[in-house]
């Protein structure tokens, strides 16, 4: 049991919804901080939606403000990813990841230097 543990993607039409989680284990659980990186062929990982617990703060890239929402569930201890209104762009794998430090200050960290621990992925394709 890895830990960190993404739900199974899926293929969606453009302009429909996927909605990912990933479940922390007792070794990531009190971590504050979290993200999501997709993967796109033959392109970099990147951030593109984290938040920190501590600060109630969250990070998004601009080319998905107002599609992504990412939010924390205390009770499954889990990281829910909902996407709206998905782009065939949008199509990559999946990771959710926790950063190197457990606990983190004004600064919501989502760069992927910042991050150290990853789940397997998930392959989301947006296509029609």
């Amino acid at each position: 049991q890895g830990q960190l543990v993404e739900s199974v993607g899926g293929l969606v039409q453009p302009g429909g919804s996927l909605r990912l989680s990933c479940a922390f284990s007792e070794f990531t659980l009190d971590y504050d901080a979290m993200g999501w990186f997709p993967q796109a062929p033959a392109r970099e990982r990147e951030g593109v939606s984290c938040f920190s617990s501590s600060d109630n703060q969250t990070v998004y890239a601009d080319s998905v403000k107002g599609r992504f929402t990412i939010s924390r569930d205390n009770v499954k201890n889990t990281v829910v990813l909902q996407m709206n209104s998905l782009k065939p762009e949008d199509t990559a794998v999946y990771y959710c990841a926790t950063p190197k430090k457990k606990y983190w200050t004004v600064y919501v960290p989502c760069r992927l230097e910042d991050y150290d621990l990853w789940g397997q992925g998930t392959q989301d394709t947006v296509s029609s």
